[in-house]
């Protein structure tokens, strides 16, 4: 029998870094939705915010599709953060030269499921 696989949320084409976005992540990865919540919410990072709004996404889904469920009973159970692609950007130096700055992004999903037992 297949494992169930929860209720999933995607932001795509976040313009923040994986790289820094990822710490964020795991500080909140296999905890309860409302300790997550509370902990994205005094994070000072804009990826904080980036994966609040996703985890909130997610949360409202998993209340949509089971009318039994309330957000005490569901955790994080996985959290990804992808690379997206990377925007161009011409950064201009001195003596006619100039760089190139790329602007990453990132795709952020979240999978919540309810608390084995309950």
């Amino acid at each position: 029998m297949a494992e169930k696989k929860g209720y999933v949320a995607t932001s795509k084409f976040l313009i923040a870094s994986p790289t820094k976005v990822r710490p964020v992540a795991r500080v909140i990865n296999q905890k309860p939705c409302t300790v997550a919540m509370a902990i994205l919410a005094n994070m000072p990072q804009k990826g904080a915010g980036l994966i609040s709004a996703t985890l909130k996404s997610a949360i409202a889904n998993a209340l949509n599709a089971n009318d039994k469920l309330d957000e005490d009973m569901l955790y994080v159970k996985e959290i990804r953060i992808d690379e997206g692609p990377r925007l161009k950007r011409v950064w201009f130096r001195s003596h006619g030269r100039a760089d190139q700055l790329l602007k990453r992004m990132c795709h952020i999903t979240v999978v919540v499921d309810e608390k084995a037992g309950e």
